[in-house]
């Protein structure tokens, strides 16, 4: 039935052609696209419009006023209170194989580097990791594990596959955690 009408409609399109000639059938679609590109500016027009006439929220200049901006000791002192204690790296270290176990990785012996800043009085801690999974096992550990220590910082992410069509791939993840090893006093300065 459906071919029967296609075939009904072409027929009937040919005869219209034929009829009027191939200028006024031409005339004809030229005017309906113009038609259809006026209606088409007016309304980008008037979004135009609604999007000018909305007004945006203006800041609170009561909240700007009672919070006074972060002295170099105030950032100074939030800074030391992120890092990790040297004591805890190993638990750290263990929470890592804990995240890999938890996300069905497997995690292959790592290699550890320790070093100090004096200047800072930082320590640092470089754990690099060798990984097997899905791609979206190893980012969602990634990322868990910089949410699980805010003090450690992903320094390299790669990926590697043996072919295409599989679906477990290398990866070597790589990151340091910032250490102190003084405790914090209540002002967060070690």
């Amino acid at each position: 039935m459906m071919a029967l009408d296609l075939n009904a409609l072409r027929l009937r399109a040919q005869l219209l052609l034929r009829r009027l000639g191939v200028p006024a059938c031409l005339a004809a679609v030229l005017l309906l696209l113009g038609v259809a590109a006026c209606a088409w500016a007016w309304q980008q027009r008037a979004v135009a419009a609604q999007l000018e006439a909305r007004t945006l929220p203006q800041p609170s200049l009561a909240v700007a006023a009672l919070a006074p901006p972060a002295t170099a000791s105030d950032n100074l002192a939030r800074f030391y209170a992120t890092l990790g204690q040297q004591r805890h790296a190993e638990q750290q270290v263990k929470q890592l194989f804990d995240l890999a176990a938890k996300h069905g990785l497997v995690l292959a012996q790592g290699e550890y580097k320790s070093g100090y800043d004096k200047a800072g009085r930082v320590a640092t801690w470089q754990v690099t990791l060798p990984l097997k999974g899905s791609y979206a096992a190893v980012w969602q550990f990634a990322l868990q594990a910089l949410r699980a220590m805010p003090f450690a910082s992903l320094d390299e992410l790669s990926f590697r596959r043996e072919q295409i069509a599989d679906t477990q791939l290398e990866a070597r993840l790589r990151l340091t955690f910032y250490l102190t090893d003084a405790p914090t006093d209540a002002g967060g300065a070690p």
